[in-house]
């Protein structure tokens, strides 16, 4: 056994092993974006079906006779979705604040609902139970008798706040990438209105264009211009832009479609002021960003680029200094 890893750390085979890893890597990198899908495609299937959902809820609803706010969500089964209801983590953990976050996220399905409840009561336990494994077997010995009954206890808070974390860092994603393209999605929708265009023509062809730019942008407009065609209130299709999104520039704009559907004033004009405010708060965070690079670059150049600079100016002098005593 000691003579095979001899053999395996020798000099020679350490090197090959980095040389087929590094060509597996490239191999890899290159052929990755061939088996990857259109990621385009098939997030916009998934709004299509969303819009054949708004039109079935609306038809069922103007069957029956129901208020649109009547509209029945689709029932989840399964193991996670009795595990839910026999708990009432609708009730406990606030389900309407988790269904609001996760439409940020993009998760739009009753499922995700459940499978998020779920996980929120399932990760406790779980991280619980591997902290006092790891606690009584692996670090038995460095961790005191009277810290071990805290330990899992302090894993299972741990637990607790995972899928909040894991969700949160999905909205900023998902915002950052908004972000991104909003600047150049109200241009697109300035220039498409300015000709002629109506809101909803406007929107289905800037969702059309900014998709190269954004996805999740791409799917937010598609998902409105659908809630634009079957809700009964206008208002509330762009307010639901507004709160799917979470984000204070998108608000602003939904403020002046709104305002312009009911007042019938000009929105050109609107469009143009936010579209400027938009680019120029863009200007200003990249800015923010430029101007905060040189405290952040301060450690890495101490750490890397000072020792090399010493190195290359210092070594010639102390080799000569060792061989010419």
């Amino acid at each position: 056994m000691l003579d095979q890893l001899h053999t395996l750390l020798e000099l020679q085979n350490i090197i090959t092993l980095l040389v087929g890893l590094s060509a597996f890597a490239t191999v890899l990198t290159v052929a990755a974006p061939m088996f990857q899908g259109d990621k385009m495609r098939t997030r916009m299937k998934v709004i299509q079906g969303e819009r054949e959902k708004l039109r079935n809820q609306q038809r069922a609803t103007l069957a029956a006779g129901q208020p649109a706010a009547g509209r029945l969500r689709e029932k989840p089964k399964g193991t996670l979705a009795q595990l839910v209801e026999a708990l009432n983590l609708r009730q406990l953990m606030q389900a309407e604040n988790s269904r609001a976050k996760l439409r940020q996220a993009g998760y739009r399905s009753e499922k995700h609902l459940v499978t998020f409840l779920a996980a929120r009561a399932v990760m406790p336990v779980i991280s619980g139970l591997i902290v006092f494994v790891y606690s009584s077997t692996v670090f038995a010995d460095q961790i005191p008798e009277s810290m071990r009954l805290a330990t899992p206890m302090i894993g299972a808070i741990a637990g607790y706040y995972i899928p909040n974390m894991f969700l949160s860092n999905m909205v900023a994603r998902r915002q950052q990438s908004i972000q991104a393209a909003w600047s150049d999605a109200l241009d697109l929708l300035l220039i498409c209105v300015e000709s002629g265009m109506s809101i909803e023509a406007a929107i289905q062809r800037v969702s059309g264009e900014i998709g190269a730019q954004s996805v999740p942008l791409a799917e937010e407009l598609t998902l409105t211009n659908a809630e634009l065609s079957f809700l009964g209130d206008r208002r509330k299709a762009f307010e639901n832009l507004a709160n799917r999104t979470g984000m204070p520039t998108v608000k602003s704009v939904v403020t002046s479609l709104i305002q312009s559907e009911r007042y019938g004033t000009p929105l050109g004009t609107a469009l143009r002021v936010l579209a400027q405010e938009n680019r120029d708060a863009r200007m200003a965070m990249a800015e923010k960003k430029a101007a905060a690079l040189p405290p952040k670059l301060t450690v890495p150049m101490v750490l890397f680029f000072l020792p090399v600079i010493f190195m290359v100016l210092l070594g010639p002098a102390v080799i000569l200094v060792f061989r010419f005593p």
